[in-house]
């Protein structure tokens, strides 16, 4: 099937991929994005890797019930790791898109 040459080609390429998925990864860490919630009264910021960097509520939302404000809370999270899996998925599909048959690394 592979002969000795094939075999250490494949290797090495299935390690270059390897050290370019982790690269990816590492610089997910540092990519941020923001998800809103009620026309952007209330915003969340975090990491791809799900870090929470800052949580920005509009003083107008301090005058009402707190339900409300913990129901916009938790959708501006939901939608800023919606947004952080998007993006992960988007990088790393990149780097995985030749592999066959969907094959993961590491193998």
């Amino acid at each position: 099937m592979f002969n000795k040459g094939q075999l250490a080609g494949l290797m090495k390429q299935a390690q270059a991929m390897q050290e370019n998925l982790k690269k990816a990864q590492d610089e997910l860490a540092h990519v941020e994005v923001t998800g809103e919630a009620g026309n952007g009264l209330v915003k969340i910021t975090m990491t791809c890797k799900h870090l929470v960097k800052r949580v920005v509520i509009d003083p107008s939302l301090m005058k009402d019930d707190a339900e409300m404000l913990e129901d916009l809370i938790t959708t501006a999270f939901n939608d800023a790791a919606k947004k952080a899996e998007d993006t992960s998925e988007a990088k790393m599909g990149k780097l995985t898109a030749g592999l066959p048959g969907g094959m993961k690394l590491p193998f």
